[in-house]
This record gives C-alpha cells, sequence and structure tokens, in this order.
C-alpha cells in the first residue's frame, strides 16, 4: 500500500485542501515552496498516462480548480505544475506557488514547515476551493 492509498484511507493525516468523488489535494510534508500542493486521483494508478481520458481529464481540471484556489491566498506569480512519477507509484500532480523556474526545482532541498503554518495554508487554500463551487 502506498503512501497515498493510506492518506486515502485515513490510516495517515493530511493537511487536505480539496477533494471530490475521484480526487483529492493535499500539502507536500516535503514542500519545494510553502502551498506545494499534491493532487492524486482516489484510483491507485501508478503512472499517469495509464490513466483512461475521462478520468484524466477530470485530474487536471480538479488540478486547475486548487491552482486557482492557490493562487488567490498565496504570495506568488504563478503556480506550477509537474508530474515526475517517480517518487511514489500512484499518479500525482504537483502545484507549486513559482516566482522562477528556480521554485520547481526538484533537485533543490526541501523545505520544513511548521505544523501550525501548514494548517493555516491548508485552511487558507480550502476556504478559496469551496468559494469556486
Amino acid at each position: 500500500m502506498t503512501i497515498f492509498e493510506k492518506i486515502l484511507a485515513g490510516d495517515v493525516p493530511s493537511y487536505k485542501v480539496a477533494e471530490n468523488e475521484k480526487c483529492l489535494a493535499f500539502l507536500d510534508v516535503f514542500p519545494l515552496k510553502e502551498g506545494h500542493v499534491l493532487v492524486i486521483p482516489k484510483s491507485p494508478i501508478d503512472y499517469i498516462f495509464d490513466i483512461d481520458n475521462q478520468d484524466l481529464s477530470d485530474l487536471h481540471l480538479f488540478s486547475k480548480k486548487v491552482a486557482i484556489a492557490m493562487k488567490s491566498v498565496l504570495s506568488c506569480n504563478r503556480i506550477g505544475l509537474a508530474v515526475i512519477g517517480l517518487e511514489v507509484p500512484h499518479a500525482h500532480i504537483h502545484l507549486v506557488p513559482i516566482d522562477s523556474v528556480e521554485d520547481i526545482n526538484f533537485s533543490k532541498p526541501k523545505i520544513e514547515v511548521d505544523s501550525n503554518r501548514m494548517l493555516e495554508i491548508s485552511l487558507a487554500i480550502s476556504q478559496a476551493f469551496q468559494k469556486l463551487d
């Protein structure tokens, strides 16, 4: 069972920012920048391009809505999107607040964010996401 499946099952806590019947978005606990979000399908599919077309479309549209919510509450020029697909054998999209291309460089060391700040960010994004409905 992957860490993402454990998060979906409620066995591992997460800083959830958004959810629907097919997708879940939560803060990355090893972020590149404050507010770095992971978006996953609830189906345990390893490789993003193995997802059927409708579910892949749904995942991207959900990610877009999360990114819009993120942009409304985080101080950044844009929300960058990356799919690497090697860290966890469960398809996922990284949404990273960026001001330059270096902000989404995965070879850089990850930052530490205090748990209170993580909670504050997750609540802000979640509230902004809910307003988009």
